[in-house]
């Protein structure tokens, strides 16, 4: 296949601490690997404040764009957001997400396969885990909000980061793993995936 084949494509996924804390590490690992992804990067750290700013900022309009997401997410409730300032909305949430992120052990995996970010998203579900669908991981296994966690002043705890798109992707991942943490390998089920004509099949 193509270097550039959609097989290649990668994600990257954080199990952040209260997934760890949970022991739902295997059953969000089962998750992605049923649907024919592959592991080819993983480690668990406890990731320091500097390192999260860093991640949530590798896009240099994340501040700009995730604080006006924020406003017109209040407006479109019919609530009124906490200011009309994007920085000042986007300073908090970066504030409560180191605090979130650093408090102790997460898990940091590369899934490698056709459609890897979208994949990934899907099975993952909506940021906020009180709209996201039954069977998706947060769907299914986390009861938090968005006006719960405002209320109380911290992060929507919702087990999971998942790359939003593959340029996104790709930065986060050379951000969390270097080049030589990521193994190429081959699994036995490639063959079913994406052998065009399933060859090799019938002895």
């Amino acid at each position: 296949m193509p270097a550039d084949h959609h097989s290649k494509e990668r994600t990257l996924v954080v199990i952040k601490p209260d997934g760890v804390q949970r022991s739902l590490i295997g059953e969000i690992i089962k998750r992605f690997e049923g649907t024919g992804l592959k592991l080819v990067g993983m480690k668990m750290l406890v990731p320091s404040a500097a390192h999260i700013e860093a991640h949530y900022t590798l896009d240099p309009n994340w501040r700009r764009v995730t604080g006006e997401k924020t406003i017109k997410g209040y407006q479109d409730k019919g609530m009124t957001p906490p200011s009309t300032d994007p920085l000042e909305i986007t300073a908090k949430i970066l504030a409560n997400l180191k605090k979130y992120l650093s408090s102790g052990p997460v898990i940091a995996m590369v899934w490698q396969g056709a459609h890897s970010v979208k994949i990934v998203r899907k099975v993952t579900g909506g940021t906020e885990p009180l709209t996201s669908d039954v069977g998706s991981i947060r769907g299914d296994f986390v009861l938090d909000s968005y006006q719960m966690a405002d209320e109380d002043g911290r992060a929507v705890r919702n087990l999971v980061h998942a790359s939003g798109s593959v340029d996104e992707a790709n930065l986060e991942i050379s951000h969390w793993f270097k080049s030589d943490e990521l193994t190429n390998y081959r699994v036995i089920h490639e063959e079913i995936l994406y052998d065009v004509n399933l060859d090799g099949i019938l002895e």
